[in-house]
């Protein structure tokens, strides 16, 4: 398997230094077992890929589209094959409310604005993607928190199936993510993002986002290379 990353030449082990690690030693080879091991899939949900309420918005927002489009889903999708063939736990989390009128929402999804989140867990713009449909078997959390594991007892299974790893991926790569993936690290779980699996609103939140976290609550690797950290056995 190949350790070229999408940044060019650099390896995991090198890119997405954030100031604090700008010269730090390079972190040791990652290795993961696959029946402790689960790939997490945050918030790609229907919601997301509607058009904005302007045509202004919706045009702000086309490299998003173009991004979940053409890298993130298609990405996550051939993840979640080669994770299912390896013999990982494969879990969802999804932002939802159980009440019609959110009052069981956190703070931070009844503020206005973007995060702003009103979407009744049996409503369609509530479910996954089509393309990233869980299995009758996956564990599918709904969380009323940016975080997967604050708001749901996904912390309790993950110790009762005895995982120790989890793979991140999904959107917003400075929201959703990042706050699941400093849970995790909290939590002394290991944790590894796999960035061209996951968005932000632009470009630029999301490598800013992955700096900040990569080396102290993560590992940042991409789908290539995520591969070659399982155990041959």
């Amino acid at each position: 398997m190949s350790n070229k990353s999408i940044e060019g030449d650099q390896h995991w082990k090198s890119a997405y230094r954030s100031f604090y690690y700008a010269y730090a030693e390079e972190p040791e080879d990652i290795v993961l077992e696959a029946n402790k091991t689960a790939l997490l899939v945050i918030d790609v949900q229907n919601t997301y890929m509607l058009p904005k309420d302007t045509e202004f918005e919706t045009i702000r927002w086309q490299p998003f589209y173009e991004r979940m489009t053409n890298t993130v889903i298609p990405n996550t999708a051939q993840l979640i094959r080669q994770c299912r063939s390896l013999g990982v736990e494969v879990v969802f989390a999804r932002i939802a409310c159980h009440k019609t009128d959110g009052r069981d929402r956190s703070l931070s999804q009844k503020k206005p604005g973007f995060n702003y989140l009103l979407i009744p867990k049996d409503s369609g713009e509530g479910q996954f993607v089509p393309e990233l449909t869980p299995a009758d078997d996956d564990i599918v959390v709904i969380k009323t928190t940016d975080s997967a594991l604050t708001g749901t007892n996904l912390r309790l299974m993950l110790r009762n199936m005895e995982i120790t790893d989890v793979i991140v991926t999904g959107i917003f790569t400075d929201q959703c993510v990042s706050s699941t993936v400093r849970s995790l690290a909290d939590e002394s779980f290991g944790v590894v993002l796999v960035e061209d699996c996951c968005a932000a609103a632009t470009d630029e939140l999301h490598r800013h986002e992955l700096e900040i976290i990569n080396m102290i609550y993560c590992h940042v690797v991409n789908s290539e290379e995520l591969l070659s950290f399982f155990d041959a056995e």
